[in-house]
């Protein structure tokens, strides 16, 4: 059932997504932060949904030009070559 305000906006479900910390490697650099998971969902199920953009919050930018922070970033994910939960890669560094 949907709900309107006054206005004539209408309001939704909210969705409750989990945030996982993720190292993404783009054709342009890497990027570290937030991907935002749907309940039951994998890292892997959130990258083949239809949206061709994957959202990354507290997002931190490494190029080979400098580095950047940003609260929001669309990332394409045409330009995406890998993706790991930043757990993952600690426990890498460590072996």
């Amino acid at each position: 059932m949907k709900r309107y305000a006054p206005s004539g906006k209408f309001f939704t479900d909210v969705i409750s997504k989990h945030p996982l910390r993720a190292m993404i490697q783009t054709i342009d650099g890497q990027i570290d932060g937030l991907v935002h998971l749907h309940p039951d969902h994998r890292l892997s199920d959130e990258i083949n949904q239809e949206n061709p953009f994957l959202a990354v919050t507290d997002a931190r930018i490494i190029r080979a030009d400098g580095t950047l922070t940003a609260p929001f970033i669309a990332v394409n994910k045409e330009h995406i070559i890998w993706v790991i939960p930043a757990d993952d890669a600690e426990a890498m560094d460590h072996e």
